[in-house]
């Protein structure tokens, strides 16, 4: 099912974003693209593939999959909400849903 200009769109109201009308255009021919590239994943025969539970290989290999536990800075409240419909003091503000 191709992607249309409506359903990119859709999905940009969705995520709340402003998009020109050249980027509208843009996003529908790359999202179809992706979609058409799945598509074409899904001809594989994958009957003797045995499905994966992990990321490594049999033979424990977890070079590539695994990463140091790191410490590092946060990200803040101010920069967290700094994209958000509304926010107040560096928290999101959202409609009140329980006892309306």
């Amino acid at each position: 099912m191709p992607i249309t200009k409506d359903d990119v769109l859709k999905i940009a109201e969705l995520a709340r974003l402003e998009l020109t009308p050249e980027e509208s255009e843009s996003f529908t021919v790359q999202l179809d693209a992706i979609l058409g590239y799945i598509d074409k994943l899904d001809e594989l025969d994958t009957r003797e593939v045995a499905p994966m539970s992990h990321s490594t290989t049999a033979s424990g290999d977890t070079e590539y999959s695994r990463r140091d536990d790191v410490a590092r800075p946060s990200l803040g409240q101010q920069s967290a909400v700094a994209n958000a419909p509304d926010s107040e003091a560096g928290y999101f503000k959202v409609p009140k849903v329980i006892g309306n």
